[in-house]
Formats: structure tokens, sequence, C-alpha cells
């Protein structure tokens, strides 16, 4: 029996490294990811307890989304220009106390200041970990395994953080779903110095005019788009904040066209690839984040379920997005990625399709968990391979740049799909005149699943795009050989 020899790139740290190196990695973007969605099944003990009210106590998630969404591309930057292990560890560091202090925080006010410091945290922390992830596994197989996992983490965490949440909720308290990042901190910080690789300062400077304008602008888009989910389209705080919004991203772009160090090389965004990418990763986030948040509301509201049973009902689909890591690469070898990502959407599209059929009376274990299941499917598959394709035929000196691009997408998808699926849902709710109660509310929820479907629709749309793109590079690659 003969053995075969692999050719390990020279510099490449040893298997078991590189798995504590994935570990740590995955420790803090878990963490960080926990936290969007972990306080949603807690928001009315929270409430009770330090005092919020109603209007108030969405800012318990928006003060924390306002902080990540605004300083992620500087995050990006910074760690370019400072070192990405040591912007990393100081985000990690920052995280840890701000979960800390929102853990035992006594009054409504400690915690919003908390949940913004945690915000500020993930925003120079989420960034360095994907282009460290990049780094650290040079080799394309084990790159392609690396990003596949890493992505199941960012796809499952919003789940993930529900169930977590629930069951810290009715068995403990609330406090417990901030206090269990800190020894997960604390353990990311001991490991990182000694196992994650450290990129040399880079020779430049943060591009001033080009931060301040696309921090400025992502701030007014997240408080717009929150605005328009509390207050209306038509609110003179909506249209003041997203007006600016569209003047100081637009400013960016200009500023950014002029620069000799733009803090994001808009030369990312001419492969259709990426910017398709991004686009997608937005849409189905949107999509994906009305089924952590209005489901978990629909099983209490109207089946009548319990916090932690709220929680455990997202259990399946939690294993379903890590499953999908398994399948990923034979599929991918077998039909190309950008065919399977537009089956995947695909996929996921009818599972969101058939979740809107539900009603006062559906049953969970033939009604609900079926499509959850083949949402699980699609959207697995399709993060995983939006991730990669985020990252593909980036420079390494662009890997933060590209990884934050890849984390604003996701982010903005979030907040844009709760903005526009809340406005559907208080429209849907105010139109049920003819019902009342659970039934109206069921209602409501339907019509937001429904509208998250036109998401997926237009997600295989360009997806489309980027398969022809695709064909077309391969045929031009043919010709040149």
């Amino acid at each position: 029996m003969s053995t075969a020899s692999v050719d390990v790139p020279v510099g490449t740290p040893p298997a078991w490294r590189r798995t504590v190196v994935l570990a740590v990695i995955m420790g803090c973007q878990l963490m960080m990811v926990l936290d969007t969605s972990i306080v949603t099944t807690a928001l009315p003990h929270v409430q009770r307890e330090l005092g919020f009210t109603d209007t108030s106590l969405s800012w318990v998630q928006n003060s924390y989304a306002l902080a990540f969404g605004g300083l992620l591309l500087l995050g990006a930057r910074t760690g370019d220009l400072l070192g990405r292990r040591r912007v990393f560890a100081a985000g990690v560091g920052l995280f840890t106390a701000a979960s800390l202090m929102a853990g035992l925080a006594p009054s409504a006010d400690v915690l919003i200041l908390a949940r913004v410091l945690q915000g500020i945290a993930s925003a120079f922390a989420i960034p360095a970990t994907l282009a460290l992830l990049v780094q650290s596994f040079p080799q394309p197989e084990e790159r392609t395994r690396a990003i596949s996992i890493y992505s199941a983490v960012i796809g499952a965490g919003g789940s993930a953080g529900i169930i977590v949440g629930g069951l810290f909720t009715d068995l403990l308290s609330w406090r417990w779903g901030m206090l269990i990042n800190v020894p997960i901190g604390i353990a990311v910080l001991l490991l990182a110095p000694r196992f994650l690789p450290e990129t040399p300062r880079a020779a430049g400077r943060v591009d001033v005019p080009g931060a301040l304008t696309v921090t400025s602008g992502m701030t007014a888009l997240v408080f717009g788009l929150v605005s328009a989910a509390e207050s209306g389209w038509t609110a003179p705080v909506t249209i003041a904040t997203l007006g600016a919004a569209v003047a100081l991203l637009v400013a960016f772009v200009l500023i950014e066209r002029r620069a000799i160090q733009p803090i994001t090389p808009l030369g990312l965004f001419r492969d259709v690839t990426r910017s398709g990418a991004y686009l997608v990763r937005i849409l189905i986030v949107g999509a994906m984040f009305s089924t952590f948040y209005f489901l978990s509301q629909y099983l209490q509201n109207v089946q009548g379920f319990s916090a932690v049973v709220a929680g455990l009902s997202y259990v399946p689909l939690t294993l379903m997005f890590f499953a999908m890591v398994y399948l990923v690469r034979p599929l991918s070898a077998r039909i190309g990625k950008p065919l399977l990502l537009l089956v995947s959407l695909a996929v996921a599209g009818g599972g969101m399709l058939w979740l809107s059929a539900i009603d006062t009376d559906t049953p969970f274990f033939s009604g609900i968990l079926p499509p959850l299941l083949v949402l699980g499917v699609g959207q697995g598959i399709a993060i995983i391979l939006l991730t990669e394709f985020g990252m593909t035929r980036v420079a390494p000196e662009d890997n933060g740049a590209a990884s934050g691009l890849v984390n604003t997408a996701h982010q903005l998808g979030g907040t844009i799909g709760l903005a526009l699926l809340t406005v559907v849902f208080t429209a849907a709710a105010a139109n049920a005149t003819t019902s009342a109660g659970a039934q109206a509310d069921a209602g409501a929820y339907a019509a937001v699943f429904q509208f998250a479907t036109w998401f997926y629709v237009l997600a295989v749309v360009i997806a489309a795009v980027m398969v022809t793109a695709d064909r077309r590079r391969g045929r031009l690659s043919r010709r040149r050989g």
C-alpha cells in the first residue's frame, strides 16, 4: 500500500495549530453573532426589570446595530493598518468588558451604553476574523473548509442566539445571555497572542474624509432604517436621516475614487461575483432575520410557546446550518459553486414560501418544522458560498477591506430586513379589521414571510447574473489558454 505525499507550503503552521486558530476565531465570531439575537426572547423580561418603555425597549437591539453597522468599514481599515491580531484582541477585550457591564447593568441607561460599546467592539474585531482565517489557511482546500465552518457559525448564530437566550431567560436570568460572553472572551484573549498570526503595520494612514463620511453615512442609514421600523417611512426623522445617509455615502464614493489610500478600495466592486455576493447576502440575511425575529414572536404570541420552548424550536434549523458544511464541497465539485448558489437560493425561497402558509392552527411538526429544515438547507449552503465569493480574487493587502464588506452586507441585511418587514407586519396587522386576537396576528406573520419570499426571488435573479458572468469568464480563460 502506498501513501501519497501532500506538499504543504513553507511557513504553513501544523494541523493542530491551525485547528486552535480556527477555534479562537470561531469563539470570537460566535460570541458576537450570538449577541445580535440573544436578547430577542429576553426583551419582555428586560423591560420589566429595568423599566424600559415600549418605545425605548427597541434600543436594546438598535444601539448595538447602530454602532456595529456604522463602524464596520473603519474597523476593517484599522486592522489593515495597525495589525489584524492587535485590533482583533482590542475588540475582543472591549467586547468582554462591555458584556460584563451589560450583564450587571443596574439601569436602562447603563444597558444601552454597554450595548453601544459591544457594537463598537464587534465592528473592529469581526472584520479581522475572516482576514486572519484566510491568512492562516493558505491551502485552497483547507481554506474552503475553514470558510465553510466560519459561514455556518454566522448563519447559525442568529438561531442559536434565540435558543440560548430562551434557555437563560426561563431557567436563570436574561443577564446570563450577556455574562456568558465573559469567560469566552477571556479564553479568546489568552489564546490569540499565542496562536493567531500577526500582520505587520502597514505604511499608511486612515483616509480621514473617507472614514468620516462612511461612518456617518452608515450610522445615518442604520438609524434611518430603525426609525422607519418605529415611526414609518414618511416620518420627518426617517426622511431626514435616510436623505443624509444617501448624501454622505455618495460623498464617500467620490472621495474614495480620488483617495491615495482609500478606506475601501472601490476595485473590490468591479468583480461581478464579489459585488453580487454582497447584494445577495443583504437580501437573504434580511429575509432570514424575519424568521428569527417574527417566528419567535409567532410561536409565543399565537402558539403559546414559552421562551425556552420557542428557543428550542430553532435547534433543527441550527443543526441544518452546520450540516451543510459537509455537503457544500461535494456538491460544488459536482455542479459548480455558482450554479449551486442559484439552486440553494431557490430552495431557501421555497422554504420561506412554505412557511408563509402558517395560521393560528398550524401544527409545529407538520407545518413549521419542515419549511424550517428546507430553509436551513438552502440558507446554509448559500451563506457558505457567499462568504467565499465575497473573498474571491482579493489581493492579500485588501483581505481586511473585503472581510469588512462581507460583514457590512450581513449587518445591513439584518437591519434593512427588520425595518422593511416590521412595516409589513404593522400594515398587515392594521388591515386585519375583520379578525381579532391571535387570528389577526397569525395573518400578519404570514404576510411577513410572504414578503420575505420576494427577497429570495430577487436574490435568484442576481445569482443568475453571477452564473452568467462566471461562465463568460471561463470561456475567456479557455480562449486565452
